[in-house]
C-alpha cells in the first residue's frame, strides 16, 4: 500500500462511537485499523464497513493487554511502516451509576478496573505506537475523554450553565477522564516541537450502550469531534480539550 495513504488505529471500534469514528475516517479516505477485544465482534464490525465499500481492517486488540500492544505495533510497522492517527476510544464505566455521587462508596476494585482501561491502557498503547506515529508526516493522537472529566464543570454546582453536568459524579469514571486529560496535556507538551498533535475529545452525551437512549445526541454526531481532531491540519490545536470545534474548560 502506498506510503502516502493515511493510516489510523481506532480502539473499541466494534460498536458505538468507535465504530462510527472508523466509518467517518474511512469515508475521508483513511485506511482504518479497527481494534476490538474479541475476534468475532471486531470481524463483524469490519465486515459491516467493508460492505459499505470502506477501507478498514480488523485487529484483535484488548487495550489492557501489553502483548496485544506489541503485536499491534509489529503488524502496523510491517504492513504500513507508520501510523498517522491513533484514536484512544475504548473506555468503560463500572461499579457505579452516572446519576449519583459515588465518592463515599466507590469500591477500590472498581477504581482500579476503570483506571486500567480508561487511563493506563491508552498511555501504554500510545507509548508502544509512538515510534510509528513519529514516522508520520502529521501524526494525530486523540484521547476520548468526557466533559465529566472537567474539574471546572465538576466544581460548578452553583453555576446554572454547569449544574446539569455537575450533578453527575460517577467518581471512578470522572477521575479517570480527568487523569486522561492530564496525560493529553503532558504528551502534547512533550511533543510540542514535533508535527504530532495530541488532543482530548468530548463526544457529547450520545445514544450508546453507556450513554443510553436518554442521550440527546446520535452516534453519528458523537463521532464528529474525534474525527475532526484526527484530521486536523497543521494550524490545528494541540493540548486542547474539544467538543465540536469548541474548547472546553479543564
Amino acid at each position: 500500500m502506498a506510503n502516502d495513504t493515511r493510516v489510523a488505529l481506532v480502539t473499541g471500534a466494534n460498536r458505538g462511537i468507535g465504530l462510527e469514528t472508523s466509518r467517518q475516517l474511512a469515508q475521508a479516505g483513511v485506511t482504518v485499523i479497527m481494534g476490538g477485544r474479541t475476534a468475532d465482534a471486531i470481524n463483524a464490525a469490519a465486515e459491516t464497513l467493508r460492505g459499505e465499500g470502506l477501507p478498514v481492517l480488523p485487529l484483535v486488540l484488548d487495550v489492557v493487554n501489553p502483548e496485544h500492544h506489541r503485536l499491534a505495533a509489529k503488524k502496523i510497522e510491517a504492513d504500513f511502516g507508520k501510523l498517522d492517527i491513533l484514536v484512544n476510544n475504548a473506555g468503560i464505566v463500572t461499579g457505579e451509576h452516572f446519576g449519583m455521587n459515588s465518592a463515599t462508596s466507590i469500591a477500590p476494585e472498581a477504581l482500579r478496573e476503570t483506571f486500567e482501561v480508561n487511563l493506563f491502557a491508552p498511555i501504554a498503547l500510545t507509548q508502544a505506537l509512538l515510534p510509528l506515529i513519529e514516522k508520520s508526516p502529521a501524526g494525530r493522537i486523540v484521547n476520548l475523554s468526557s466533559i465529566l472529566g472537567s474539574l471546572t464543570v465538576n466544581r460548578g454546582w452553583d453555576d446554572p450553565e454547569m449544574a446539569a453536568y455537575a450533578d453527575f459524579k460517577p467518581t471512578a469514571y470522572d477521575t479517570s477522564k480527568a487523569a486522561l486529560n492530564m496525560f493529553t496535556v503532558h504528551l502534547a507538551a512533550a511533543l510540542r516541537h514535533t508535527k504530532i498533535k495530541v488532543n482530548s475529545a468530548h463526544p457529547g452525551w450520545v445514544k450508546t450502550d453507556m450513554g443510553s437512549e436518554a442521550a440527546p445526541m446520535e452516534i453519528v454526531d458523537g463521532a464528529k469531534t474525534s474525527v475532526a481532531l484526527a484530521l486536523l491540519d497543521a494550524d490545528g490545536p494541540t493540548g486542547a480539550f474539544i467538543h465540536l470545534g469548541e474548547e472546553l474548560p479543564w
